[in-house]
């Protein structure tokens, strides 16, 4: 019994061992795939890292079967649910780690084929310019003749702004004549309010003229005291 339970012991402690070194190069495998632009081909690191995850993956199926076997051969039932639970844990996390593997190698290989795609169609187009020179003149007249049509729906686009800020003041100007002319309306309806306009711009005409008179003044005096 001491000799099972120090086998299940060394064989646990060798599979939470390879599951932190899976996890670790899981890590490293990922960088590959979060490149936006991979290399056509894969390098000789991401290989080898693929390879040295499938080893570790096969290893750790092997532990599992050695503890399930150990498990299997034990003569008492004092500690086994807590073994089988063990033992199915390790067996889920390998799961996990397999299907974390395969998502991650058909993700790199679903970019690295887009990749390749359009590297592969930008070099038809390039080949077929090269051998075609009118096409390849016919279609950069296209694209000179889009860009003006941008250059002119913007244009269009700035001027339509203006007319219609234009004739957003000619609106707000009439609404202010239309104030005003109600404004002088309602006060030639008040009694004695015309007299009173009157008196006022009365008021101001005389006082300018005896400002100007001043200022007449005081410019004569200073031309004859210069």
């Amino acid at each position: 019994m001491t000799s099972t339970g120090s086998g299940w012991g060394q064989l646990r402690q060798q599979a939470r061992s390879l599951e932190t070194q899976t996890e670790n190069l899981f890590h490293t495998y990922a960088q590959f795939a979060s490149l936006t632009k991979p290399p056509q081909t894969p390098t000789e690191e991401e290989v080898r890292t693929e390879s040295q995850l499938k080893d570790l993956l096969e290893k750790r199926e092997s532990l599992i079967a050695q503890l399930s076997r150990l498990l299997d051969s034990e003569a008492t039932l004092t500690s086994s649910a807590l073994k089988q639970n063990n033992l199915s844990r390790h067996r889920e996390i390998l799961q996990d780690h397999r299907r974390e593997l395969q998502r991650l190698t058909s993700a790199m290989a679903e970019t690295r084929d887009r990749a390749n795609l359009l590297s592969n169609v930008r070099s038809d187009i390039d080949a077929y310019r090269n051998s075609n020179p009118s096409a390849a003149e016919a279609d950069y007249m296209l694209e000179e003749r889009g860009r003006v049509d941008n250059s002119h729906n913007m244009m269009d686009g700035v001027l339509s702004q203006a007319y219609a800020i234009n004739e957003n003041f000619g609106i707000q100007r009439e609404n202010l004549a239309s104030i005003n002319r109600r404004i002088v309306g309602a006060a030639s309806q008040v009694p004695g309010m015309n007299y009173l306009i009157g008196k006022i711009g009365t008021k101001k005409r005389r006082d300018a003229i005896i400002l100007g008179c001043f200022i007449g003044f005081c410019f004569l005096m200073l031309l004859y005291f210069h």
